[in-house]
């Protein structure tokens, strides 16, 4: 930090603590004479799963991400901000938002204030809305992470050869995921939609909208971890949200209410066609959440999963009758 000049003369580091859960990055806090900051380093895997091999390249997408979004005060007041980037060591310093935790409670029963839900959809549509010119902008093409980020929705968790025993999750759960994987119609809607990922232009999207993502501060949520970021389709962003607010159990009131929050901020008016790409979106990443490998903290037994599968089946194979068109909590 001395020699990048991150550090002011006299300053010097008094503690390092580690950050978060760091699931994709080695990601610390770090407590000077002056300040807390955040240091977070992509190192060339995954850092929650060392085995599965990630390019260290998204840091510098996740510094381009900070520093597009700056001139953008709406944007800005809601992510942290960008106080350095060495591009050769991957390695981000961030300002540290203070005491926070991220929003997984979620998913064990805790229900998500509408005012938190109104500032995070504000939030995307601003982003959508500010950067729909994108297209052919090559400092997010970041094609190595989505290509990652494809096998691990798309493909693995419908490859029945994957090795990802299920059952030690939840026993039943092998067989629920081999009769999705059976369903040739399911599977094949799936991977459509995974080419679509691939090659949609679009405009400059988060790339992984959920609870995770999202960080409680005394000053309302807080957005982070764009190094997933890419210019695609925005209805990717909004189904991922989607998705997770489902998987939460959250009151499908909450669901129609992102959605229509969402429309009404863009600057043109959504198409059937977007909506029902928001839909099919939305019933991928539920499904790559309960039978891929980025498992969540879900409170939740087989008969549930087996009908957010059912679920996820219908979201792709009827997108038209809408992800927002359920009733009762979480829409079962």
């Amino acid at each position: 930090m001395r020699a990048r000049g991150w550090l002011v003369v006299g300053e010097s580091i008094r503690a390092a603590t580690k950050a978060g859960h760091g699931n994709m990055n080695c990601t610390l806090r770090l407590e000077t004479t002056e300040r807390r900051v955040i240091m977070k380093q992509a190192r060339p895997w995954v850092e929650q799963y060392d085995e599965i091999p990630a390019p260290s390249e998204r840091a510098l997408v996740e510094g381009r991400f900070y520093e597009a979004i700056g001139p953008h005060s709406v944007l800005q007041d809601r992510m942290p901000r960008l106080l350095g980037c060495d591009p050769e060591a991957k390695l981000l310093m961030l300002e540290d938002l203070g005491p926070t935790s991220d929003y997984t409670n979620l998913y064990a029963g805790h229900t998500l204030d509408p005012r938190d839900l109104d500032a995070l959809v504000a939030f995307l549509g601003s982003l959508h809305r500010t950067f729909s010119n994108s297209e052919g902008d090559g400092r997010f093409a970041n094609q190595a992470m989505r290509e990652l980020n494809h096998l691990h929705i798309f493909e693995f968790p419908l490859d029945s050869e994957n090795g990802l025993d299920l059952n030690a999750i939840n026993p039943g759960l092998s067989e629920a995921a081999a009769e999705l994987r059976r369903d040739a119609d399911y599977t094949k809607a799936v991977s459509a939609l995974g080419e679509l990922y691939l090659r949609s232009p679009g405009t400059l999207v988060h790339g992984d909208f959920f609870p995770g993502s999202w960080l409680r501060t005394k000053n309302g949520p807080r957005v982070i971890d764009p190094e997933f970021s890419f210019v695609g389709p925005p209805e990717f962003d909004v189904g991922v949200m989607i998705a997770h607010l489902y998987l939460a159990n959250q009151p499908i009131g909450l669901v129609q209410r992102a959605l229509a929050a969402y429309a009404d901020g863009l600057s043109v008016p959504q198409t059937g066609k977007s909506q029902e790409l928001v839909s099919s979106f939305a019933g991928a990443e539920i499904m790559r959440r309960l039978i891929g490998i980025a498992q969540l903290p879900l409170v939740a037994d087989l008969p549930r999963k087996r009908a957010l599968l059912e679920l996820s089946r219908t979201f792709l194979l009827s997108p038209a009758t809408g992800c927002g068109s359920a009733t009762g909590r979480g829409g079962l």
